[in-house]
């Protein structure tokens, strides 16, 4: 069963371990709108909590993933306020980042929060139609959903610097060569790609999946001393776990392991 967002622009779907959320807001090129940044967090924050469920993808309907923000309702006299609780999975991973595994499909015009909501995601999938451009700087503002720091740990300073200082705007190919996205494939195909490499993932222990991208983010944020000082933590959760005995002993006995995430 589907969990319902509080915007119908929001969708998601659930199939085995995998949340499957789809914005489709097509009639505006899957422009956001503050509740759908709310709706999205929702849904974000449901992915983080359920036990069930193990992985994301993170998809847009349509030819286009964004053409980024709808700015009056964020900006200015009609400005809308939807507050996003505290508490809840932020759409950017800057104030709280989902821990599960999150695999994002890309198409057609994905433009400024759009790669930054990709880069939030932790596996980028892109069809060959896509179009990349982080055009905050030629509107007189900056990048604020965290692609000042993503581009740089997917694609290295000079990478990131060039197509950050120029605004400009780049192909799948490109984006494929530097790093941002880690698979090309025909438009219309990039969705389910991204499903099946979210199931491939729900074959390995959930658990041992979270603790990756855990120790990894903690390098990211802190550093290589930081990483191997957070192993002890890590090493506890996943050895004390019915998972890892279920592991051991498939390995044993010649079969195909059965994780439940616990």
């Amino acid at each position: 069963m589907a969990f319902q967002t509080s915007d119908e622009r929001i969708k998601t779907d659930i199939d085995g371990h995998v949340m499957k959320i789809t914005v489709d807001n097509q009639a505006k090129k899957n422009s956001y709108e503050p509740r759908m940044m709310l709706a999205l967090s929702e849904a974000l924050t449901e992915l983080d909590r359920n036990p069930d469920l193990w992985v994301g993808v993170f998809c847009s309907a349509g030819d286009h993933t964004t053409a980024g923000l709808n700015m009056p309702k964020f900006f200015g006299p009609t400005a809308e306020n939807v507050p996003v609780p505290d508490d809840n999975i932020d759409p950017f991973g800057l104030r709280n980042r989902c821990s599960k595994p999150l695999v994002s499909a890309v198409q057609g015009i994905t433009f400024t929060v759009g790669i930054e909501m990709m880069l939030a995601c932790d596996i980028a999938i892109a069809a060959d139609s896509a179009r990349f451009c982080q055009m905050e700087a030629k509107r007189g503002i900056a990048p604020l959903g965290g692609a000042h720091f993503r581009f740089l740990t997917r694609a290295g300073w000079g990478n990131s610097m060039y197509h950050l200082f120029l605004c400009d705007e780049f192909d799948a190919a490109e984006a494929f060569r530097i790093g941002l996205v880690q698979e090309v494939v025909p438009h219309g195909t990039q969705v389910d790609r991204a499903m099946e490499i979210a199931q491939q993932i729900t074959k390995c222990a959930p658990l041992g999946i979270q603790v990756t991208k855990e120790a990894g983010l903690k390098y990211i944020e802190q550093g290589e001393k930081a990483s191997i000082d957070y192993i002890p933590r890590i090493r506890d959760r996943v050895m004390q776990s019915e998972d890892a005995a279920e592991g051991i002993a498939s390995f044993m006995e010649r079969r195909e392991a059965q994780f439940k995430g616990r």
